[in-house]
């Protein structure tokens, strides 16, 4: 049985080794993409890898903004919207938090809210809410949240909408960080049926809000059934992570989102954050954990937030 510092571990750990290993094979249709067992942080030499001056094993946007995340709440003891905006601005300006302070991939949509940012617009109403405007990149990051948060439901819902504001502010985003984060608080906790107690939730706290019911019956559509892709659309992503989840053991569930295709790093990204609470970190491959890059980035991020947990454990 897995500790939960295991299990919190393995989460953030999960989402960057999944994100790494999914770089090289972005942009490919699925049809492209290496059988299962050639999936690996090195493509097979004869593949055309994308981010080709990017060394295997580094994380991209989506790791850099998880951390921008997990680095606000530690510091801020809480989500700061302000702060988490001056954080993603400086690592698209700067490179903090980019592995070797190099961002060689950044989505349309968070890249056009962080130059609203830097006109003065208010964090909390820089991201689009137009009907184009429902990606994945708020999804991506939003998996520290749920593995930091100590309150109650409503307030990690509240948290997961805000931080996704700052660049997606589209209704069926929100709503998709939100079940998203209270599906990995399950599975942190061990619950039996984690995505269904989640929703089951989720329905429950936007029953007094119309808007957002309507998102998320209408846009997520957590009833109906799902084809896995691996497009940049936020809902598909949700759902191509729930049937990567299912495929196996931690390996099995990132190489199943990166056969995909096309959003590889992404989606093996989202589904590697909960493979790895599922399992643990030591789950995670050996030769994976030890060819991540980033390290002194990852290390006291990674120890600030299991002596957030241990301190709650011993109050």
């Amino acid at each position: 049985m897995t500790t939960r510092r295991d299990r919190m571990a393995g989460g953030l750990v999960g989402l960057l080794v999944g994100d790494a290993l999914g770089v090289p094979y972005e942009f490919h249709p699925a049809h492209a993409i290496p059988s299962l067992d050639a999936i690996e942080f090195e493509p097979p030499h004869d593949f055309r890898r994308s981010h080709g001056a990017t060394p295997p094993g580094t994380w991209s946007d989506d790791g850099a903004q998880a951390l921008c995340l997990l680095a606000t709440l530690l510091h801020r003891d809480g989500f700061d919207a302000g702060n988490f905006a001056n954080r993603l601005t400086n690592w698209l300006d700067h490179g903090y938090l980019a592995v070797d302070g190099r961002v060689f991939d950044v989505g349309n949509q968070t890249a056009e809210a962080i130059g609203r940012l830097r006109r003065g617009v208010e964090p909390l109403k820089a991201g689009g809410e137009a009907e184009f405007s429902q990606g994945n990149g708020s999804l991506m990051r939003v998996l520290p949240l749920a593995l930091w948060h100590r309150g109650p439901d409503e307030a990690l819902v509240r948290n997961a909408h805000d931080q996704s504001r700052v660049t997606h502010g589209h209704p069926v985003v929100l709503a998709c960080c939100a079940l998203y984060c209270l599906w990995a608080r399950r599975l942190l906790e061990v619950h039996p049926q984690p995505w269904e107690d989640a929703l089951s939730a989720l329905r429950a706290i936007y029953a007094d809000q119309p808007r957002l019911l309507e998102a998320l019956e209408d846009g997520v559509r957590p009833d109906a059934a799902h084809t896995p892709g691996g497009s940049g659309f936020v809902v598909d992503s949700l759902f191509s992570a729930r049937e990567a989840l299912r495929a196996g053991s931690y390996e099995v569930v990132v190489k199943t989102a990166v056969s995909y295709g096309e959003d590889t790093d992404t989606t093996a990204c989202i589904a590697g954050g909960l493979a790895g609470i599922r399992d643990g970190v030591e789950a995670i491959p050996l030769r994976w954990r030890d060819g991540l890059r980033g390290q002194d980035d990852l290390a006291p991020l990674l120890e600030g937030l299991l002596a957030a947990v241990a301190a709650e454990e011993i109050g």
